[in-house]
């Protein structure tokens, strides 16, 4: 934590966009609070940018700010979107071809993993 402090970059702000943009394209995301629960999903579309910003739609929402980076050999992503109850924080990482993420809904006090397969 000490290079943070010092104004240093993190080690993954030098990793070139490659990895990154595996994230994009169109995604189906299964929100189901249980594997045994009935089959919800919602389609996500990603765009990852060559400076690892990440654009898009998930929810039927605009992603408002994201970025997506590789560290640690896995590449991963956050950003938000909005509704009528405030703001939610998604993030996510690739695993072997699909997105393994989680959701916080501030507003509506939840946290939910899922996961996302390419369309």
């Amino acid at each position: 934590m000490a290079a943070f402090a010092s104004g240093a970059k993190p080690a993954a702000a030098q990793v070139p966009a490659a990895g990154a943009a595996d994230m994009a394209g169109d995604w189906t995301v299964d929100l189901r609070p249980s594997l045994d629960d009935a089959a919800y999903s919602q389609p996500m579309s990603l765009a990852v940018s060559d400076d690892r910003t990440l654009s898009g739609e998930f929810y039927g929402s605009p992603i408002l700010a994201g970025r997506a980076g590789t560290s640690q050999g896995r590449t991963c992503a956050a950003f938000r979107t909005e509704d009528g109850s405030g703001p939610y924080h998604h993030s996510a990482c690739l695993v072997e071809g699909r997105l393994v993420g989680q959701s916080w809904g501030e507003g509506r006090g939840f946290v939910l993993a899922w996961t996302a397969e390419r369309d």
